[in-house]
């Protein structure tokens, strides 16, 4: 019997079907909130992450790319934006607001190995945070070209504080909550601390916002993963090299 697993999730963003759209099928887009993710837009088109391609295509309202069969493994993932509110007199979105769907559907028909669950639970916890970026994104950077920088530590840390370590090591307070404004260092800024907002954290995931980024440290730990960062930045012309040595280095030197 194939077994199957799904995570669907719902939310009102503060802009239009349009620029939602922008957001999760263009390769700017993805830059801005997820991951770089180059999608040929038309149905049957290749998707580059997953060598997937694209099933369903309805611009701008419904969007879904499907993995190729590896070894009885499909996986689905889906977008479905509605308008919210009233459409004003020259085209305007009342509010500014979408009602985006966003689902994942894997599909397993051959043995399913031990890690079934363990990447079932990291996968319900990962789209939370990406979602929440995604309307971060919208609200403060939507249309801002993007450069995506990238660092993870080489195995899972030893010490099961390390994810301690990091916030410490960047200046976030153990007592920091969403809403906090912080002062913090960055590998890649090192000269002076930067103002930022904590706009997410828990105890596996923390997002910083600053004027031109979107900063994101995630903690493989409970899944036995390494720790990794993937950071959104709006600057004019990053040093995205540099940036990804930086953080690197950064990394490895807070959670040893």
């Amino acid at each position: 019997m194939p077994r199957e697993f799904r995570v669907r999730r719902e939310q009102i963003l503060p802009a239009t079907p349009e620029q939602v759209w922008h957001a999760v099928t263009t390769s700017e887009g993805n830059l801005g909130w997820l991951y770089p993710m180059d999608v040929e837009p038309r149905l049957g088109g290749a998707v580059s992450r997953g060598s997937a391609t694209v099933v369903a295509w309805e611009p701008p309202y419904r969007f879904a790319c499907r993995t190729a069969d590896q070894g009885g493994f499909t996986n689905v993932l889906s977008y479905t934006v509605e308008e919210h509110g009233e459409r004003r007199e020259h085209g305007e979105h009342e509010g500014g607001a979408a009602r985006l769907s966003m689902g994942i559907h894997w599909t397993h028909t051959g043995t399913v190995d031990d890690g079934w669950d363990t990447r079932a639970d990291a996968a319900e916890r990962h789209v939370d945070f990406y979602q929440h970026s995604l309307a971060e994104y919208l609200r403060h950077f939507a249309g801002r070209p993007a450069a995506y920088v990238k660092a993870t530590r080489p195995a899972p840390p030893t010490a099961p504080d390390a994810f301690a370590a990091v916030r410490e090591r960047l200046g976030v307070p153990k007592a920091a909550t969403a809403g906090d404004r912080v002062k913090v260092t960055l590998a890649h800024l090192p000269e002076e601390p930067v103002e930022a907002v904590v706009d997410f954290t828990d105890t596996a995931f923390l997002g910083l916002r600053t004027a031109d980024a979107l900063y994101r440290f995630y903690d493989g730990t409970p899944w036995n993963w390494p720790i990794w960062l993937g950071h959104h930045l709006f600057s004019t012309a990053p040093d995205t090299e540099r940036a990804t040595r930086d953080w690197e280095a950064w990394l490895a030197e807070a959670a040893p």
